[in-house]
């Protein structure tokens, strides 16, 4: 899928409003934040309880979730490498547009394959990205799973299942590590609050966490 050629008559054509005019009138940077671990390590309700933060504070935000993507865009993909890939690939591809667009881009992927994350962080920007490692124990995971994955995958009524079937390759160098095993939601929104301050704006308040996150702990995904 990565060697599709195009045609010579298919030409970019430059926009008029800069990537820097949008994030100024934003008040804040383009980024994505691209959170990546097992099923049930915490990165869907992490990435939605980040950009509610976010949001409060008028930045523009917005979520793309792994499953989410699986009903449109991806819809056409399985779960073999080669797919796994091949949706990291797009997923990026959209990310790079939120970038573009000055916006704060939340990813929510296992994304399980280190060569994927690195090819997603130098088609964005290493400076655009952050690789956040949503860390948590595999029983854990499972002891969370109100859906019943784990356990399907484990009588072998789900194939190529991250963690189970399919490898999960640790991040090496993640710019944040999160322990969500031990660590409540609203202590990792203000990690990252905190982190995040100083890269995408001198203008908002955005490491204040002043507001009670409405997401429940056991919703983790």
């Amino acid at each position: 899928m990565d060697n599709i050629s195009r045609p010579p008559f298919i030409i970019w054509h430059d926009a008029t409003i800069t990537r820097e005019q949008r994030e100024k009138q934003n008040r804040h940077k383009g980024i994505v934040l691209w959170f990546t671990g097992l099923s049930g390590s915490g990165k869907s309700t992490l990435a939605h309880a980040l950009e509610e933060h976010l949001h409060q504070r008028e930045c523009h935000t917005f979520v793309l979730d792994g499953d989410n993507l699986r009903h449109g865009l991806c819809r056409d993909l399985g779960f073999s490498a080669e797919s796994r890939r091949e949706n990291i690939r797009r997923a990026a591809e959209v990310a790079k547009l939120f970038v573009e667009a000055g916006m704060i881009a939340l990813t929510a992927f296992i994304s399980p394959f280190q060569a994927d994350r690195q090819q997603a962080r130098k088609l964005i920007g290493p400076e655009s990205f952050v690789e956040i490692y949503c860390q948590c124990p595999l029983d854990v995971c499972e002891q969370r799973d109100s859906k019943g994955l784990y356990q399907k995958a484990r009588a072998g009524l789900i194939a190529e299942f991250t963690g189970i079937s399919s490898p999960y390759e640790e991040p090496e160098q993640a710019d944040l590590v999160l322990n969500t095993a031990t660590h409540s939601v609203e202590a990792c929104v203000a990690i990252m609050a905190a982190y995040l301050q100083p890269r995408l704006s001198d203008v908002l308040d955005l490491a204040t966490v002043a507001t009670k996150i409405s997401t429940p702990l056991d919703s983790r995904t």
